[in-house]
């Protein structure tokens, strides 16, 4: 297949479509459309871009052999049969995140940002121990990213079956029976949305289980902040006070 072939007939083809429309009988104008017609105004020039080439941070297992990580993360987070490498902001996440001070995390598209605040909970998590609470909460702006990510932690934590990590999506389209479950044995990470986690806090029951569950909370994470903006980052903010 002719790739150019191909998209010079979807040109001609839209071309033809969009100019059955109309017909333009003052000669001025027609010559005018025809003109910026063929001068392809109605669609853009192809984009042309590189992706940057992250530079590496090192291995899983070297930073737990410089001790910035639990050992058993390099047999969690792996890529096949071996630890992944990181990217240098994803290892020095993992450095700041250690200090306990907070950090915002931007960087280009494909880079591994979930990364950058799940290998630190989880080190936290495996130090110091799994059961003892909500350790973290994750916030996304939509629910399909709560879903993505709930998929990619199985990855990585449900290797043998039983996780040393636990976790939960509470996002409101659980089933009544999996509500009440997370209620009834909160996990160390939970993954939700802001209008859920606002209902939380609101829901009386919900408040007394997980609210006292996060007593000990160390992580908020709010990922993709930057959608956070005018009222609705008004009310995200309110709500993170």
């Amino acid at each position: 297949m002719d790739a150019f072939e191909v998209h010079n007939r979807l040109i001609n083809d839209y071309r033809a479509f969009t100019e059955g429309f109309v017909d333009i009988r003052d000669p001025q104008i027609r010559a005018k459309v025809q003109e910026e017609s063929g001068r392809g105004a109605q669609w853009p020039r192809p984009w042309l871009s590189l992706n940057p080439s992250f530079e590496p941070g090192g291995r899983v297992d070297e930073l737990v052999g410089a001790g910035l990580l639990h050992p058993a993360c390099a047999t969690i987070f792996q890529a096949g049969d071996s630890p992944i490498m990181l990217y240098r902001h994803q290892a020095d996440a993992v450095r700041v995140a250690a200090t306990g001070a907070s950090y915002v995390l931007t960087t280009g598209t494909s880079s591994g940002k979930s990364l950058a605040y799940l290998v630190p909970i989880v080190d936290r998590v495996l130090r110091e121990g799994s059961g003892q609470g909500v350790r973290a909460i994750v916030v996304y702006p939509m629910n399909a990213l709560a879903n993505s990510q709930v998929e990619e932690l199985g990855k990585f934590l449900n290797q043998d079956g039983r996780p040393p990590v636990t976790f939960e999506r509470s996002t409101g389209q659980e089933k009544p029976e999996d509500r009440l479950r997370i209620l009834a044995n909160p996990p160390d990470i939970i993954l939700t949305n802001y209008v859920m986690l606002e209902l939380v806090l609101t829901r009386p029951d919900e408040r007394r289980s997980l609210v006292e569950a996060a007593a000990g909370l160390q992580f908020l994470v709010l990922d993709e902040l930057h959608t956070y903006r005018g009222r609705q980052g008004a009310d995200v903010a309110m709500l993170v006070r």
